[in-house]
């Protein structure tokens, strides 16, 4: 895997193989913006996205579901009026894969080019 993420796509996940070990999703989380969190059980990344108004907040989670649909990957996203956590898991596998890290990366571009 390459250093920038963002360059990459999603491959089609069907399960069959392994989930990310506990130390890949680590090493992996280094590459993303320092707010992304790995879960207790090492199953998940999230971060939290603040925005001043609703409607910014909307147009964030719309333009992630949009890299969702191109990606083939989708999050969870959590929408509030000032906010919007985004996380990712790979379901077929039961834990992250490559493909999380990967659109986690995306998402962060779309407000680190916003600024």
């Amino acid at each position: 895997m390459t250093d920038d993420l963002t360059k990459q796509h999603c491959k089609p996940c069907e399960g069959g193989v392994a989930p990310l070990s506990r130390d890949e999703a680590l090493s992996l989380l280094e590459k993303l913006h320092p707010d992304w969190a790995l879960s207790d059980d090492g199953l998940s990344i999230s971060r939290r996205f603040e925005f001043p108004a609703y409607s910014r907040t909307l147009g964030f989670a719309n333009a992630a579901a949009w890299i969702a649909i191109a990606e083939g990957h989708h999050p969870v996203l959590t929408v509030s009026y000032g906010s919007c956590e985004v996380s990712y898991t790979t379901h077929a596998v039961n834990g992250l894969t490559d493909n999380d890290f990967i659109c986690a990366a995306k998402t962060d571009r779309l407000t680190s080019d916003a600024g």
